[in-house]
């Protein structure tokens, strides 16, 4: 029959007298097509048309081969990324833990397979004073990476010109919010701690309270603070002091840790961080990292947390 006859058949060109069309499927979806037409009427046969599909199918299959190769090059690109990231991400932590007199310090990261924004630092300021940081970068990958350096860089510069904390937070912010894309933006805590007057002077902008635990294992989370750095521009933060009294401990962590998640869902939480710091409080403070380090991984059924974890404890000694 004349295929121009049939209501399917869209006029491509007014000399198609006969059509045969064979679809190139790929998982279920066909992605495209072979398309046939003569001039004649009833050019093409039965046998044409197993010949034309089986065609499509050694064509469907030579195109799954060359989007899985893509897709591999474009894993490996990634990965690559993903690989510079890290090394960036673990070059900017300190490699040792800082030495106070008085105080048993300790810092350390868990990395996921995925790059987050974890960050930690300190710098030594006088011999008994030294700055401390820890912050969470929004976003992962390499951007964060850099936006992570860019932090560093911008609180040791400040550290060093001797501003005080809620200065150089204030100063650091602005930087940022000049800097960076809208949807980015840091939490982050920075402080300095005075081994000679066991005080800790603080500011908060947006971060996980620290968990500050007195000597009988009293727990307390210290909720003040201001909003996250590179939100707004003109962002002013508070100054806060502590004192860490001997057998004191100040732990401070990133969301990894309390928002670690059981396999029926349930978060970490707040709860169990102070139980589990609480149940180690006598041990060295890296070790005191590791034990709740396990506890989080124990809460997990072995899978581990699905975020960085970070923490930097402050113990101060008799």
């Amino acid at each position: 029959p004349d295929v121009r006859n049939d209501p399917l058949y869209i006029n491509a060109r007014e000399e198609t007298r006969s059509e045969m069309v064979a679809p190139i499927i790929s998982n279920d979806e066909v992605i495209g097509v072979f398309d046939l037409e003569s001039d004649e009427l009833n050019a093409y046969s039965d046998d044409d048309l197993e010949v034309l599909m089986m065609l499509a199918s050694q064509v469907a299959i030579i195109i799954e081969k060359v989007m899985l190769h893509e897709q591999l090059i474009e894993k490996k690109r990634l990965e690559g990324q993903l690989e510079v990231a890290r090394q960036v991400q673990l070059e900017l932590l300190p490699p040792n833990d800082p030495q106070l007199e008085g105080f048993d310090i300790s810092a350390y990261n868990v990395p996921t397979e995925e790059v987050s924004g974890d960050y930690y630092d300190w710098v030594p300021i006088y011999d008994d004073q030294i700055s401390l940081v820890i912050a969470d970068v929004a976003g992962k990958g390499v951007a964060a990476a850099l936006l992570m350096a860019f932090l560093r860089a911008s609180l040791r510069a400040a550290t060093h010109i001797g501003y005080a904390p809620h200065i150089s937070m204030a100063k650091v912010n602005y930087l940022l919010w000049e800097s960076i894309e809208r949807n980015q933006y840091v939490t982050a805590f920075y402080g300095i701690l005075d081994a000679t007057n066991r005080t800790l002077s603080y500011t908060n902008a947006g971060h996980n309270p620290p968990l500050l635990l007195d000597a009988k294992g009293n727990a307390q989370f210290m909720e003040r603070g201001g909003v996250p750095l590179g939100i707004f521009r003109d962002t002013r933060y508070h100054e806060y002091y502590l004192t860490i009294e001997p057998n004191e401990l100040l732990v401070l962590y990133t969301d990894g840790v309390t928002e670690a998640m059981s396999p029926s869902g349930e978060e970490f939480g707040r709860d169990r961080l102070a139980s589990s710091v609480r149940a180690a409080r006598r041990l060295r403070a890296k070790d005191l990292i590791m034990a709740v380090q396990k506890d989080v991984l124990d809460w997990t059924d072995g899978l581990g947390a699905t975020d960085d974890i970070t923490f930097f404890v402050v113990k101060a000694l008799t």
